[in-house]
């Protein structure tokens, strides 16, 4: 699975549990997007995570 390249985040796992405690696995994936970006005036394209493109941590192209 995709990861973002400027915050790290990416896959976590954990369980679903049921009314009746029962756990079985399950996965929480990043919403990660692939977008050009600026990158020191090199224009590439870079999977970003969409809270790094809100909060402005990378430029896009």
């Amino acid at each position: 699975m995709a990861k973002c390249e400027i915050c790290g985040k990416g896959t976590v796992f954990g369980h679903n549990v049921s009314h009746s405690l029962r756990r079985t696995n399950r996965a929480w994936k990043a919403n990660v997007r692939k977008v050009k970006i600026d990158d020191n005036g090199n224009i590439r394209r870079a999977n970003v995570c969409t809270s790094c493109l809100r909060s402005d941590k990378v430029k896009r192209a």
